[in-house]
């Protein structure tokens, strides 16, 4: 199991861990580490909108509505300031990537821009 110290915002903002994307989101106040795709269809879920009461995501692609209780219970983390540590699951790689390209244990960074919605609004 990958344990990983990334940026809540800005450069490298996004891990990737055996070809699954993940991001830090904040929504109703309360941040946590999701997948930056859906799981429907694999749309961009880092650019999605809560529902007004806050207790899904709307994916842009087909506005699936993806539980934000289950999002925040798949991955353990912890922030501290502008950084945040994560537990991700051991998985296959996904299809379509090269594991040999990825860093140690199949771990890379990246930018992934976030719906405003889900931007840190904490202070760094």
């Amino acid at each position: 199991m990958p344990v990983v110290t990334f940026p809540v915002a800005g450069r490298d903002n996004c891990v990737v861990v055996a070809g699954i994307p993940y991001v830090y989101a904040t929504v109703a106040g309360r941040g946590f580490v999701m997948r930056a795709r859906c799981p429907h269809r694999g749309g961009p879920l880092h650019l999605a909108a809560p529902t007004a009461d806050a207790v899904r995501l709307v994916c842009p692609w087909h506005e699936m509505k993806t539980s934000v209780a289950r999002l925040r219970a798949e991955i353990p983390a912890v922030r501290v300031g502008g950084t945040v540590t994560a537990v991700f699951p051991d998985r296959p790689a996904a299809r379509g990537t090269d594991p040999a390209a990825e860093g140690e244990a199949g771990v890379r960074r990246e930018h992934r821009t976030l719906a405003p919605e889900l931007a840190a609004r904490c202070p760094l």
